[in-house]
């Protein structure tokens, strides 16, 4: 069996969950059900990121310290992420114990390993807010195609990218002042000289293909050496030797991977070694968003491999999130928190199956169709997955004590041989599990639940029903509806990854514990339970109610 550490990129403690976020929690979630109900050992650990400039800002304006924003926030992402049924292991904060102690010991390897640089840089600073400005807290024109209030770092009219110290009329964010350029010292990580590794690593078959394209364009122009340090007032942890310099959130970020599992595995008495130092054993996947693809390929990896820990095994790409074919947008009501939609919607499982139709192994950005959503959701599981049980468990307790006819025991050919076909696609489900094409595995899945449907309307139980020979144990009847039993268990239990709530309630049907590994297969249900709604149609109105409360 294989043993995997799992991450999803840390959230930013500053703002509520959203949909978007929502594409990789999910993503991540149900691979790591799979893996687990392979008989796997599989850890899903992620922290909340809470150091950095806008927190300690945000902090402010509410008046209170950034430990009780980022208390009050990881509360309300943990419990977000528990109604989507995102099944962390461990769910933490970069503010830790675990991680001051890693990213001191990290900084310290990387030091007497000569990876760290020390010189002088100019930067805006602020003269009335009395602190030095990061890239998005600087406003002006751009140097490029005169656009006026755009961010320090980039244009988002031409999109060039640039130095802050490049803006025409530059101005700080948070004072309106006009910035001065300032002096002073930073650490620097020796990105730089990492360049031969690095081309190594990113060609090893870490990541996807797509992925290792995109980073030629950086090897091309050259890696940077990466600036790791901040100046106080910050809120971070201080640099070792450093008084009024503090660590840049984006290397003690990643660590929180490493601190949140040391966290775990000090409670479960797992070692921290076998998943972190150098070996062959244990894998370690990371699940992240396209845009922090520099960050985790070549920042990350270049980071631990100077600093004596081992290097991901694989890391994932995702694309980004559109609703309506557009970015989210307040205005539009499109911008969805995770909160808004389990107000209104309620059901998690609905955006869990809609996410999955939709992902698979590439970078590519997914699209959350509203309308294609309400009818995706009413047609694929309301209409022909639950109306399986709907259609043919009444006459199962009617007429047959809710007894299911055994699968060895069905005489009918074709009966059997569609059973026993969906049996048997069990190594292809699980490939496309493994390989995360999410959406092959649902169209995979629901053809089958079509050829399940076309069967019940094909041999009509209703019409056997009437027949007054109804009450033989072995009928025709009893045959008909127990094959299409056996068959929506089997499809129920595949589908577990993706929509765990829902086939929980599909195993207490049965008469079952929640179905939690792929062995299930192989074991039958015997009986059933008299059959409650299990699910309730989407509607018009609840999405309605979604948008509008977004805006």
């Amino acid at each position: 069996m294989r043993k995997i550490l799992v991450t999803s990129a840390l959230p930013y403690a500053n703002g509520s969950i959203h949909l978007g976020h929502l594409v990789e929690y999910i993503q991540t979630d149900i691979w790591v059900r799979f893996q687990k109900m392979q008989g796997n050992t599989a850890y899903y650990i992620c922290a909340d990121d809470t150091h950095g400039t806008p927190i300690m800002l945000m902090a402010e304006q509410e008046k209170i310290s950034p430990e009780e924003l980022v208390e009050k926030i990881h509360k309300e992402h943990s419990k977000d992420f528990e109604e989507f049924h995102v099944n962390f292991d461990n769910f933490y904060l970069t503010n830790s114990p675990e991680n001051k102690e890693l990213s001191e010991d990290i900084y310290k390897a990387l030091f007497k390993n000569n990876k760290i640089l020390e010189k002088e840089i100019e930067q805006f600073y602020d003269p009335n807010k009395k602190m030095f400005l990061p890239d998005r807290f600087i406003k002006g024109e751009c140097p490029k195609c005169k656009a006026k209030d755009q961010y320090g770092d980039s244009c988002e009219v031409c999109g060039s990218t640039y130095n802050p110290t490049d803006l025409i009329n530059p101005y700080s964010v948070l004072t309106g002042a006009s910035p001065i350029k300032k002096k002073t010292k930073h650490y620097f990580f020796k990105l730089s000289e990492c360049s031969d590794f690095l081309l190594k690593w990113t060609k090893s078959g870490t990541l996807q293909k797509e992925a290792s394209n995109k980073l030629e364009e950086w090897f091309k122009s050259g890696l940077a050496d990466w600036d790791i340090s901040r100046d106080a007032p910050y809120f971070g942890f201080e640099i070792p030797d450093a008084p009024g310099k503090f660590f840049y959130v984006w290397l003690d970020a990643p660590i929180g991977y490493m601190a949140s599992f040391k966290n775990f595995a000090e409670k479960n008495k797992i070692s921290f070694d076998d998943y972190w130092k150098n070996n062959s054993e244990s894998e370690l996947v990371h699940f992240i968003g396209k845009d922090i693809l520099y960050f985790h390929a070549l920042f990350w990896p270049a980071t631990l491999e100077y600093s004596g820990y081992r290097k991901p095994t694989k890391i994932f790409a995702h694309g980004f999130l559109t609703v309506n074919g557009e970015k989210m947008s307040k205005s539009r009501g499109t911008f969805i928190t995770a909160r808004s939609y389990l107000d209104n919607i309620k059901n998690p499982n609905f955006l869990r199956y809609y996410y999955a139709s939709k992902l698979n192994d590439s970078m590519e950005d997914i699209d959350l169709n509203l309308e294609d959503f309400l009818a995706k959701v009413n047609s694929d599981l309301v209409g022909k997955f639950i109306n399986i049980p709907s259609r043919t468990s009444g006459f199962i307790s009617k007429y047959f004590e809710n007894q299911l006819v055994p699968i060895s025991n069905i005489e009918d050919e074709k009966a059997r041989e569609l059973v026993l076909g969906i049996v048997n696609m069990k190594d292809l489900v699980l490939e496309h599990y493994e390989l995360r094409m999410f959406s092959k595995l649902i169209k995979l899945l629901m053809s089958q639940v079509e050829v399940v449907n076309e069967f019940v309307s094909l041999r009509e139980p209703w019409v056997l029903a009437k027949n007054e020979n109804q009450h033989i144990v072995n009928s025709d009847l009893h045959q008909i509806c127990s094959t299409c039993l056996h068959a929506f268990r089997l499809l129920s239990i595949f589908l577990t990854p993706i929509i765990p709530d829902l086939t929980s309630k599909v195993a207490l049907f049965f008469k079952e514990t929640p179905y939690d590994t792929f062995s299930n297969i192989e074991i039958e249900a015997n009986a059933i339970n008299k059959y409650e709604h299990l699910i309730q149609r989407l509607e018009s109105k609840d999405i309605e109610g979604m948008v509008d409360s977004g805006k």
